[in-house]
């Protein structure tokens, strides 16, 4: 009899243990699911400065120093028809909101239209700074399209949408940033940047 109720017994606490246990898994896989939909959320990027680019030296940019400036962000090539135009035009707004008005141009290389930034970084940067006299800010060459689209072009495209398609259609498309990070327009290749210049007023 009193091994019948030990092993009763033994078995109830098996039972309970077994429960408790079960339980307890449960409630830390719910607070796994918890943190994982909170972290999820967090990481959904709002803004230009919740991400990062390398620079044209090889140097991991965090785009929040660029807070509180109207930006222009733009895919650029040495060897596209618009190429002289662009850079020339990209410096006298530089050169003339730059400093008055805390104007920044972000350049991104990309070779993914006909062949015309193929470059490395290094001819690149020499190519913009002792050929066309570039100042602004120039990052390491990206894809703007594809599968190896950089998560920044891939924010921009998302947020300011282009003509019949999303997808980055050629050299020298430009999109304007506001001050709070939010890309507000964009314009194609055959707009050019002093062209801008009534709508970069808009957000200064």
């Amino acid at each position: 009899m009193f091994l019948t109720r030990l092993v009763t017994r033994t078995t109830g606490a098996r039972s309970r243990a077994a429960a408790l246990g079960l339980f307890g898994t449960a409630v830390v896989a719910m607070n796994l699911l918890s943190t994982s939909s909170v972290l999820a959320s967090s990481a959904t990027p709002k803004t230009v400065y919740d991400f990062s680019a390398v620079d044209i030296d090889g140097n991991k940019v965090s785009l929040d120093r660029y807070r509180g400036h109207v930006l222009i962000i733009v895919n650029v090539a040495s060897k596209c028809g618009y190429t002289d135009g662009h850079y020339s035009e990209l410096n006298q707004l530089y050169e003339e909101y730059g400093e008055s008005k805390g104007l920044r141009i972000l350049a991104f290389p990309s070779n993914q239209f006909a062949n015309q930034e193929p470059q490395t970084n290094e001819q690149i940067k020499k190519f913009a700074q002792e050929k066309k006299g570039a100042k602004f800010d120039l990052f390491s060459k990206i894809y703007v399209n594809g599968d190896e689209t950089h998560p920044l072009w891939q924010f921009l495209k998302e947020k300011q949408g282009g003509t019949l398609f999303d997808a980055i259609k050629w050299n020298f498309t430009k999109f304007i940033v506001d001050k709070n990070g939010n890309p507000v327009e964009r314009h194609g290749p055959q707009t050019s940047p002093l062209e801008l210049k009534k709508n970069l007023e808009k957000y200064f």
